[in-house]
């Protein structure tokens, strides 16, 4: 474990920043249609509940890395390898978030630049990052977060501005009832991007005053999931439910429709500045947490020097998960929650954390 510790202000921009990341780009919850804000407020209620999991799990073993405090519960053998099996699928998230944002970047920007090419430019700016530490990225995101909250509410402002909200397009409420709202919560929100919070639990040991994790993290969880549906608000509001749900990048084509006093129109360049920076924090954080992982697990010092090999692991898994973006978006809708991300944000935890308070028994009474 690094000899470093973070503010709790810097923990709460990382975890909203990260919370934001890929989650700005897809339109989150439309399989409720126009419910899918309500979607998100569900999906955040059970983000808080798994963080609390992670978090009694933290309570524990305050002291040590989830490689390690898995070790103590599950045995030295197998708990080893479900540590591995945490940091694939850390290595894993990175390299579909970085095919993300590839794939956004040649849809808006670069049409005719290879994926490898995108993709291997942000994936070198991002090794570089986490090869200096989670102290100097929890600085860094310090500094973003107020960027990012400064381009959104100018963004808010413009909206406005331009005369195209139509809060119209957000009724009739419950039209379908609950049944839509709820499944599409268990189906993606409470896993995607709330239940990826799992991979703080790397970072909490870092923290400078250990006492304020719950409250920073309650927060964190809070004021992202407000943020994301109020943006669900916006796409729904501007675009309607059909052009939400057939849109690549909803928020993208909601501030294409950007057009006030007939010069200031076509800003989606300068808000996708804010997307890039959100998509940055999100696969280093994941990579970050990966290498600190891995190097406990294989005892390898410094951790820095698994950075640029998992880093070429993340690349080479963007460019081949998938043959296109909309067979790699089905992936990531169909397959992924139910084989990766309900057992490793889920299961597992839950698990953990009982054998923790059995283990413990004494303790906790």
């Amino acid at each position: 474990m690094e000899k470093v510790k973070i503010t709790p202000y810097q923990l709460f921009a990382l975890i909203l920043l990260f919370e934001l990341g890929s989650a700005l780009l897809v339109a989150i919850g439309i399989e409720a249609k126009q419910d899918a804000w309500i979607v998100i407020l569900l999906g955040m209620i059970g983000g808080l509940l798994l963080f609390f999991v992670f978090y009694r799990l933290y309570c524990f073993y305050p002291d040590c890395l989830p490689t390690e405090y898995i070790q103590k519960i599950m045995g030295k053998g197998l708990g080893k390898s479900v540590a591995f099996l945490y940091m694939m699928y850390n290595v894993y998230v990175a390299a579909r978030v970085l095919r993300d944002f590839g794939a956004m970047l040649l849809t808006f920007a670069y049409i005719e630049t290879p994926l490898f090419i995108a993709n291997t430019l942000m994936i070198l700016v991002i090794v570089y990052s986490v090869s200096k530490g989670i102290e100097v990225l929890a600085r860094t995101g310090e500094l973003f977060l107020v960027f990012i909250y400064f381009l959104a509410g100018s963004g808010v402002l413009l909206v406005l501005f331009s005369g195209v909200v139509d809060l119209h397009n957000l009724q009739p409420v419950l039209e379908n009832g609950w049944k839509p709202i709820v499944k599409a919560t268990v189906k993606e929100t409470i896993y995607f991007p709330f239940g990826e919070l799992i991979v703080f639990s790397m970072i909490m040991p870092y923290l400078r005053d250990s006492k304020k994790i719950r409250n920073v993290g309650i927060i964190g969880v809070i004021v992202s999931g407000i943020s994301l549906m109020l943006v669900m608000v916006f796409n729904l509001s501007i675009l309607g439910v059909n052009l939400t749900a057939r849109s690549q990048f909803p928020l993208l084509s909601t501030i294409q429709t950007i057009h006030v006093a007939d010069f200031l129109e076509r800003l989606d360049v300068y808000f996708m500045i804010a997307l890039i920076v959100g998509g940055f924090f999100k696969i280093s954080i994941f990579l970050y947490a990966a290498v600190i992982g891995t190097a406990n697990i294989c005892n390898i010092k410094p951790a820095s020097r698994l950075t640029y090999p998992l880093g070429l692991v993340v690349l080479f898994i963007s460019m081949t998960m998938a043959s296109n973006f909309p067979e790699h978006l089905k992936e990531g809708i169909r397959v992924v929650p139910l084989l990766l991300h309900l057992p490793f944000q889920i299961i597992f935890p839950l698990l953990l954390l009982g054998l923790a308070f059995w283990k413990n028994r004494k303790k906790t009474n």
